[in-house]
């Protein structure tokens, strides 16, 4: 348990560590690659660290003694069967990438994970695969993990993924499409959210060395056979943990400088900048990072957050700071993630006084100016970071916020506490 002290001024600025969306899309492509790539200012954390260890067990090594430079040694697409199952954790973006990349392979492999990971849904990741000839099966029969998949690569041709409610299905298939045995082509049915994840997987894919013709609604795609190239990568900063230290100057009328998240961005969550600036903050632009000066008074907005859903939790806190009601659409996506993060926002701002509605895609938050109406709270994190990390700027106003399990920071933000406490000081 942690306590979290109010501050009466903040003027602070910091670094936050690299991306991982980016790094574990980085990592992926240059596993692929033919030849060493180096990957710099990437994440270490305990979800890059499933990756790279499953990475191992695939036949590909990844240098990562030198936290701010990594070296990959791809394969060309060579795809070791491993010994023992591939255990991923709760890391849901890797068990969804490396289903994909293991389906390359030749030989039975068994993806893993923990409880909550097998409760995350991957049924329509699956189904894509089939249309590729990829043999693949839950083994509980609940289109969850633990997977059994029989590879022998992936035929290419035309597939139709069932939904793009998790982007991270799409993202999976782009990223191996260039390695199967026929040019590929890829229908997505219906509402493709989370799309900046997307954009930012083309964009990753573009820099290995492989173009994708996308149509304008991300519904359609053509992908090339071909080879990612080795090369030298670097890693935007985290806009996701970057969220709480901007949030953390519009909770309190500070001033925050994150001054390793480029405008513009390839991480869709930058996008909640724009936000803070709609409920009164001051934003500008400074050098390669971006500072948020908070105002006198927040004032509550309405807000579509289906592109940006793990900053979400982040606006959710703010807005029981600001003055009127917040309410925050297309977020159903929420419930398949660490936790059902809807509704453990919902139940953990309740607990400190706040007023909020619950409906199955959004949460409407009735707030006070300067959360007059809050109080202090023990915070259950739900084993997720990112309740650990948004409950934490609560803190930052109102005394008394203590939060449990606050290790759980380690999956993407090891030194978050650490960094956290530099606020006011």
């Amino acid at each position: 348990m942690i306590s979290i002290q109010p501050v009466t001024t903040i003027d602070n600025t910091i670094t936050v560590p690299g991306s991982k969306s980016l790094t574990q899309r980085a990592l992926i492509a240059a596993a692929l690659a033919q030849g060493t790539s180096t990957l710099y200012g990437p994440l270490a954390s305990e979800d890059t660290a499933y990756t790279i260890k499953a990475l191992h067990q695939m036949g590909i090594e990844v240098d990562d003694n030198n936290p701010e430079q990594w070296l990959v040694h791809g394969q060309g697409g060579s795809i070791a069967t491993p010994d023992s199952p591939i255990f991923l954790g709760n890391n849901g973006t890797a068990t969804r990438f490396l289903t994909s990349v293991a389906s390359l392979g030749h030989g039975t492999m068994h993806i893993t994970g923990s409880e909550r990971m097998a409760e995350r849904p991957i049924l329509p990741l699956m189904e894509a695969l089939k249309g590729w000839n990829v043999d693949i099966n839950s083994d509980a029969g609940t289109g969850c993990p633990p997977l059994t998949i029989k590879a022998k690569g992936i035929t290419g041709n035309f597939t139709t993924l069932p939904e793009g409610k998790s982007s991270q299905y799409l993202s999976s298939l782009l990223l191996v499409a260039p390695y199967a045995a026929s040019a590929a082509e890829l229908k997505v049915e219906g509402d493709v959210l989370s799309q900046p994840y997307v954009h930012m997987t083309l964009a990753v894919m573009a820099d290995f060395g492989i173009r994708v013709e996308a149509a304008p609604t991300l519904t359609y795609f053509r992908i090339p056979q071909g080879q990612y190239q080795a090369r030298e990568y670097h890693v935007e900063g985290d806009a996701s943990g970057a969220s709480y230290f901007w949030g953390a100057a519009a909770v309190t009328g500070g001033k925050v400088t994150v001054a390793n998240v480029p405008v513009p961005s390839l991480q869709g969550d930058a996008n909640l900048v724009p936000l803070l600036a709609r409920m009164g903050c001051e934003v500008t632009q400074t050098g390669t990072g971006v500072t948020v000066q908070g105002p006198e008074r927040l004032e509550g907005i309405e807000v579509d957050m289906g592109d940006m859903p793990d900053v979400a939790p982040t606006l959710a806190v703010v807005a029981a700071f600001a003055e009127g009601t917040t309410t925050i659409n297309n977020i159903a996506h929420l419930r398949i993630k660490e936790c059902d993060r809807l509704s453990a926002v919902v139940t953990e701002l309740r607990k400190m006084g706040a007023e909020v509605e619950e409906e199955q895609d959004r949460m409407i938050i009735h707030g006070k100016a300067g959360g007059s109406n809050l109080h202090g709270a023990s915070i259950n994190t739900y084993e997720d970071h990112r309740m650990a990390m948004c409950f934490a700027v609560a803190g930052l106003r109102i005394p008394g916020v203590t939060i449990t399990g606050e290790d759980c920071v380690v999956k993407s933000f090891p030194r978050f506490w650490e960094v956290f406490a530099q606020l006011g000081k």
